[in-house]
């Protein structure tokens, strides 16, 4: 007899029954509202292991790669060997917090008259008098976090995350752009707006709230992710020059800011019929509107001082200077320290090595939430590579001393870290430093000139920065304050979401902000090759 396996449990397999049930006698929530159908696409579950043993796949299941199926119609057509599957909504180890910066709350959604209103024009959005919420979404490439919030005092009411349930159409933003432009068009919005439907509604359950009581959602991402989600044609950002319609539109006066604001019935968001989906601007190119909001966490548009802001993740972004002289640049760092190109890497999910050292010889790890290691997250690869380096176990070039092609972590089941996982991991390092490098350059700021490094996101949050440093994944900046500013994103788009002042500040803002495209640098080519190495690095 064999077993179903997923979330570290298991329970004995059953010829003829779905995956969908044993997810059921698990105790492990897989979305659906059709009725476990196959027709709304939202249990979509990742197979690890004994795909053999399932049913074939159905003519509604097409669009999924080899990997993935639909939980209600894989069926066990073999209960002898094991299967093993992951939803792709397991909830990762969620960071919410960002930035504490003061604000005012000034909603544009407000009470006159015993009326809910929209404060721009005066638009009717309840007739009577109801509590008025507001939902702030970070939209990632691998993550989605959201929360609720009363706009009438500025108190967070709850906060959830999810994984992005549009990994099936590939780990990267140009993967996904393929997907959604030659294969499946539509089918990534559906699944998003279908997960964020969810997830809103779970935790109005968990809340006691109305989804008719909530008016606004701010939406924050990466230009893919983002134009992805308001259904906008994604195939210009796939190529030169790497610009969103709404960029393009801009650029040749057709319209006066890359923001959009969208009805909720036409995007098919279950929140007041009346209510607005809104997103602030794109800087440039891949620099999406999740930067935008970083930007307002921290509140740019007054720094007089000189900073740099590394958002890091699948695309690492970084933004320098002043209030009067902001330079941005993307990196295209790719999954590998986010769970993707890397064999034994993950996100931060249970169980992930999300610490590691090398003391008197004798190797030390965490996990997340100490489970038993089932991989290594992003923090945990940074400081395994850092100590891996220290303790002359690889060289600079990620060649093992011992001539071997991979090194083991004892007491994991076999974890390791090979040979070609540290060439994906030393590229994904070079994007980032070349993003760092040429934007520095770029700047005409002096290295000692800068008052604060900002370090914006999940993934940053939970980095050693002096590892990082030591392996060459972050510059050394001699005269800066380090500060993690956690979700940042997210913050930012709370702060858009409660005062509706700082959507015309930063939509000025930005327009002011210089991109530098990368691969056009001369030495963009020296850059990479030094930013691939293993040790510290510094501007070129």
């Amino acid at each position: 007899m064999g077993d179903i396996k997923s979330d570290n449990n298991s329970t004995p397999s059953l010829k003829g029954k779905s995956l969908f049930d044993f997810a059921d006698t698990l105790s492990i929530r897989v979305p659906t509202s059709c009725g476990r159908t196959g027709e709304c696409h939202e249990c979509i579950i990742q197979v690890t292991e004994g795909l053999e043993n399932l049913s074939e796949k159905k003519d509604l299941e097409s669009f999924l790669g080899p990997e993935f199926r639909l939980a209600c119609q894989a069926i066990i057509n073999n209960d002898k060997n094991d299967v093993s599957f992951n939803v792709l909504r397991r909830q990762p180890k969620i960071l919410d917090k960002g930035n504490e910066t003061k604000f005012s709350l000034n909603p544009s959604v407000i009470l006159k008259d015993n009326q809910v209103i929209f404060r721009k024009d005066n638009r009717v959005l309840n007739e009577k008098m109801t509590p008025i919420y507001g939902v702030a979404v970070d939209l990632g490439t691998t993550t989605v976090v959201c929360s609720i919030l009363d706009l009438t005092n500025g108190e967070k009411i709850g906060t959830s995350s999810f994984e992005n349930p549009q990994r099936f159409g590939g780990s990267d933003t140009l993967n996904r752009i393929s997907y959604e432009t030659t294969k499946f068009p539509g089918e990534l919005k559906s699944v998003i707006i279908s997960g964020l439907n969810f997830e809103i509604g779970e935790l109005c359950k968990k809340n006691k709230i109305r989804r008719s009581y909530i008016y606004e959602m701010m939406v924050v991402g990466n230009t893919t992710m983002r134009d992805i989600f308001f259904g906008i044609d994604v195939a210009s950002v796939g190529q030169k020059p790497y610009k969103s319609i709404t960029q393009l539109e801009l650029e040749k006066g057709k319209r006066d800011s890359t923001s959009l604001i969208y009805n909720s019935s036409d995007l098919g968001i279950r929140i007041n019929k009346n209510g607005l989906i809104i997103s602030p601007p794109l800087i440039s190119s891949h620099i999406g509107s999740d930067i935008t909001a970083d930007l307002v966490s921290i509140s740019a548009d007054t720094h007089d001082e000189n900073f740099i802001l590394l958002d890091v993740g699948t695309n690492t972004e970084i933004v320098l200077g002043n209030k009067d002289n902001l330079v941005a640049a993307s990196c295209p760092a790719g999954p590998a320290f986010e769970g993707g190109e890397v064999k034994y890497a993950m996100p931060g999910y249970d169980g992930a090595i999300e610490k590691f050292e090398i003391h008197n010889g004798k190797e030390i790890f965490t996990t997340i939430n100490n489970h038993p290691p089932q991989g290594i997250c992003g923090s945990g690869l940074i400081d395994l590579l850092a100590a891996l380096k220290s303790n002359s176990i690889i060289n600079e070039l990620g060649v093992l001393s011992n001539g071997g092609d991979h090194y083991e972590i004892i007491n994991t089941n076999g974890i390791n870290i090979s040979r070609s996982d540290m060439s994906a991991l030393a590229q994904a390092k070079a994007a980032n430093y070349c993003g760092q490098s040429i934007a520095l350059k770029n700047s005409s700021i002096d290295i000692s000139k800068f008052d604060k490094l900002y370090l914006s996101g999940g993934f940053a949050n939970y980095i050693n920065v002096e590892n990082a440093i030591k392996i060459g994944f972050i510059i050394d900046t001699p005269n800066a304050e380090i500060i993690k500013i956690g979700n940042s994103a997210l913050q930012g788009a709370i702060m858009l979401l409660l005062d509706i002042n700082l959507r015309s500040k930063f939509d000025n803002l930005v327009k002011s902000i210089k991109h530098i495209e990368l691969e056009t640098d001369e030495n963009f080519f020296e850059h990479f090759v030094e930013g691939c190495q293993f040790k510290e690095l510094s501007i070129m």
